[in-house]
């Protein structure tokens, strides 16, 4: 089973294409610079510590207001 679950997630952020957004990135860059946030994960891969660390409130979206035209 998935921690957190997907319905804890969205409580989070509030859409699934922003959740897949940041989780991707945040892997990435563990893939990359190998540098946690939180002290101890429950998951051993890149997208289940992301998502850790979303829903402990440590990754956030950045809204922008610029609007593309």
């Amino acid at each position: 089973m998935l921690y957190p679950s997907i319905d804890k997630l969205l409580n989070v952020i509030d859409s699934k294409y922003s959740l897949v957004t940041v989780s991707s990135r945040r892997a990435r860059q563990f893939q990359d610079d190998k540098n946690p946030i939180l002290e101890k994960y429950q998951s051993h891969k890149y997208v289940g510590k992301a998502l850790e660390e979303i829903y402990a409130g440590v990754l956030k979206i950045k809204e922008s207001d610029e609007i593309s035209e």
